[in-house]
């Protein structure tokens, strides 16, 4: 080819004209955004928020035993030798707290070491429960009286404290921490009942007017998960006070098996 020859012209694409924008398109993008908002807000209710509030209510808890075992031990109430030597001490009698106020910390092994969830008075959301503790029924008896510590608590959003409730085994340990020591109930049983079934809060749980002199503990949480459709009911039985000059109880030693969250 000579230098004088001509060179190839490029052609140019023709260029499509834009699309304007219509009030439908604008709508649509603008839906299509709020989707992904709520979409992501349900995401962080459901499960990131719960384990960050998890989070900082177990530490917060931590700290709170941390504190308690800093202070001076209380006297310990009486103590009576039983036939087998085990030394059983009668539970002290503690105040029904008030709505909204923390008095206790439940500790569960089977949902980890790391476990420790504030316990207070009264049962409803914007007092107790939407900040992530367990709340005691107002008819409920206290930790280790004749009678039924009855409590209730998120299974879903909020920290989510009793989410692995469905977890449990026969005979795991539930510990109640105060400031005078720890109260340990056995676990026995799960059942699920419809939302007006309340005689599960009774002395002697669903038998009216039973007297037994045998002291219970339940838990209450909605069922199945995401749904207020039923409840989850979990009973225990106590086994035992142990005052805090004597240490911490050997119902709190770790399990083998921790138990995952449930989604």
């Amino acid at each position: 080819m000579t230098a004088s020859a001509a060179q190839p012209s490029r052609r140019r694409r023709p260029q499509r004209a834009r699309s304007r924008a219509t009030f439908t398109s604008v709508l649509g993008e603008l839906l299509l955004t709020a989707g992904v908002l709520v979409m992501l807000f349900v995401a962080w209710q459901m499960w990131i928020g719960d384990i960050i509030i998890g989070a900082q209510s177990n530490t917060a808890g931590q700290a709170v035993s941390r504190e308690w075992a800093q202070l001076p031990a209380p006297e310990p109430p009486p103590a009576v030798e039983e036939e087998d030597g085990d030394i059983w001490y009668e539970p002290p009698a503690l105040e029904h707290p008030a709505n909204g106020e923390k008095f206790a910390q439940m500790l569960i092994p089977r949902f980890g070491g790391e476990y420790n969830v504030a316990i207070a008075g009264g049962t409803t959301r914007p007092v107790t429960l939407d900040n992530g503790w367990i709340g005691v029924y107002d008819q409920s008896d206290m930790p280790g009286q004749v009678g039924n510590f009855s409590v209730a608590g998120h299974r879903t959003t909020w920290g989510a404290p009793l989410n692995r409730m469905d977890k449990l085994r026969l005979n795991d340990a539930i510990v109640v921490e105060t400031q005078e020591g720890w109260f340990t109930y056995r676990f026995r049983t799960l059942e699920y009942v419809t939302p007006d079934s309340v005689d599960v809060l009774m002395d002697v749980p669903q038998v009216p007017g039973a007297e037994t002199g045998e002291r219970y503990l339940t838990l209450t949480a909605c069922s199945p998960l995401y749904s207020l459709a039923e409840r989850i009911v979990g009973y225990a039985v106590f086994e035992g006070f142990q005052p805090r000059s004597e240490g911490p109880p050997d119902s709190l030693e770790p399990v083998g098996d921790v138990a995952s969250p449930s989604i």
